[in-house]
């Protein structure tokens, strides 16, 4: 069992920090009060495997919020469970633009100025930064730097992956609303006008190599996968874990189930990249 604790200055992107770590697998808790942090982790060791990654994230709302977190870490500390303590903070008057942005009051302002309740916090959590694991300012950061920080600090190998979904579908039986990009593969001859191939499918041996066999499959297949190596870079960069690729044909069983398959096939081989396969509309004529 991981554990992590993720808090720090309001304002500084613990809600982008906890968005983050539910993308890369992570079971987050938002505002847990102290006392029911270790309650928490004990349900997840005991989960049988199917929570194996804690991250709770807390702010100055949990009463006696300093005192209470610290004996929790050391608690877990003594269990074994040895939490990463991630703190988030940021300039002053990053922090005041950023609140004046959404038009929120501090936590902390009470009938003060905005700066005071700020102050108060960072006097509030000055010795739990000290004791953090990993203190990240996000004063010059974007919003894809810090996603990029965080999984570098706390992801893994698959969770850093591009999730692909090649989807054949029947053109006749409308568009994926799911997809992100769409490819029409209707400009291949249809195997559905050949009586021996009719009745099979595009799983089907001879289907796939009638419809791969054909002129501009394979160009068609290596542009596409060079076009798909550009796009998935650029979506990891960006944050983008997940990818929905659609291939149409007219019925969704032949041309598209064919080249979907031989596509995820390919993409398969790429680095950062974990694909399945999904026929929509196979089976549904």
């Amino acid at each position: 069992m991981e554990v992590a604790v993720v808090s720090g200055l309001s304002g500084a992107g613990r809600s982008t920090a906890a968005k983050c770590l539910e993308d890369l697998g992570w079971f987050v808790v938002d505002n847990l009060p102290p006392e029911l942090i270790s309650t928490m982790v004990e349900l997840g060791a005991q989960a049988q495997g199917a929570i194996t990654r804690v991250a709770v994230v807390m702010d100055v709302r949990s009463r006696a919020f300093t005192d209470d977190l610290a004996s929790v870490i050391k608690d877990l500390d003594a269990r074994g469970y040895k939490p990463r303590v991630l703190f988030l903070e940021a300039t002053d008057p990053v922090l005041i633009r950023r609140f004046e942005q959404v038009r929120r009051t501090h936590p902390m302002q009470g009938d003060g100025r905005l700066v005071d309740g700020i102050t108060s916090e960072r006097a509030l959590l000055a010795s739990l930064r000290e004791e953090a694991d990993l203190v990240l300012d996000t004063s010059a950061l974007s919003v894809h730097d810090l996603r990029a920080k965080i999984e570098d600090a706390f992801g893994s190998e698959a969770s850093a992956q591009t999730r692909v979904t090649v989807l054949s579908f029947g053109y006749k039986y409308g568009l994926p609303m799911d997809s992100d990009l769409v490819m029409d593969v209707r400009f291949l001859p249809n195997p559905f006008w050949i009586p021996e191939l009719r009745d099979h499918s595009g799983l089907d041996g001879d289907v796939r190599n009638y419809v791969l066999t054909q002129e501009g499959a394979e160009e068609f297949l290596e542009r596409y996968q060079e076009l798909l190596r550009l796009i998935g870079a650029g979506y990891r960069r960006e944050g983008k874990r997940y990818l929905t690729l659609a291939v149409g044909c007219t019925g969704g069983k032949h041309r598209s189930v064919a080249i979907s398959e031989e596509l995820a096939a390919r993409l398969s081989k790429e680095d950062g990249m974990a694909v399945k396969v999904v026929h929509r509309d196979l089976g549904r004529e």
